[in-house]
């Protein structure tokens, strides 16, 4: 059991020392990239629901 305590105990240590190393954004950096992928999602929502509509629109034309 202290065993595995030391090896829980080093993982950790571990951790810290590599996050260390992380080079992390900073705040403009994140604001921008978190503005382009909420604007790509809208814009790929946006072809979506319009190539469902077309395709809705043409299956019912065809149905009806």
């Amino acid at each position: 059991m202290a065993n595995l305590f030391k090896k829980i105990t080093n993982f950790l240590n571990e951790v810290k020392q590599e996050m260390k190393k992380v080079t992390w954004l900073n705040r403009r950096e994140v604001a921008r990239y978190t503005l382009l992928v909420i604007g790509i999602s809208f814009f790929v929502a946006a072809i979506l629901g319009g190539l469902d509509n077309v395709f809705r629109y043409l299956l019912f034309s065809l149905i009806f």
